[in-house]
């Protein structure tokens, strides 16, 4: 299974604003979150093994912090027209069937992935009230096959600690998954065929 890792982005690279819809046609943009002490950006997908495997327990995950101040915004920028599984409507299934009590939305554009430097599924990004990135690293160390648990570990002691106002460790853990299926033509300088 082809592996891709994410991008390395400079921690405190302020958070790219959008304009996306979810699978109900509303738009949601950065400043709608405004109020929430942390963010957390996740590109995802509906079809990749990486994110299947986590993404039960990333659906827990997201719902356990709302409550603790922790906003969620998955983002869906694989091509659609060559992958059918990852269209608008797709997405709003995959939203109701896994409970994604987050807007999960459609960059059919795929601009908004470039401008966060997304490379892969999962590729999550945590600002902290200042939108600012405080980490940019893995789920947990689970990976298909790899018989580890899935406990969203890293991410959950990254989100911890922006909600408690401190700065996670400078040391992280890339995550890994599969590339962003980029539309022909359309692919960011970073990607390699060989990806």
């Amino acid at each position: 299974m082809p592996k891709t890792e994410s991008n390395p982005i400079d921690l405190g690279t302020k958070a790219a604003d959008f304009l996306l819809p979810d699978s109900q046609g509303v738009l949601h943009r950065l400043a709608d979150f405004d109020a929430k002490p942390a963010l957390l950006v996740a590109f995802i997908s509906n079809r990749c093994p990486f994110v299947v495997l986590i993404r039960e327990a990333f659906a827990a995950f997201a719902r356990d912090r709302a409550d603790k101040g922790l906003q969620v915004v998955a983002i869906n920028a694989n091509d659609h027209e060559a992958h059918s599984e990852e269209t608008l409507a797709r997405i709003g299934e995959e939203a109701e069937k896994f409970g994604y009590a987050f807007p999960y939305l459609k960059d059919a554009s795929q601009q908004t992935a470039k401008a966060y430097g997304a490379a892969c599924t999962p590729d999550f990004f945590l600002f902290g009230a200042d939108r600012r990135l405080a980490y940019h690293g893995q789920f947990d160390d689970a990976r298909p096959g790899n018989g580890k648990p899935v406990t969203g570990a890293d991410l959950r002691v990254a989100v911890d600690t922006v909600l408690r106002g401190e700065t996670p460790a400078a040391k992280q853990v890339p995550s890994i998954g599969c590339n962003i299926k980029w539309s022909a033509g359309n692919e960011p300088v970073w990607f390699s065929r060989a990806a």
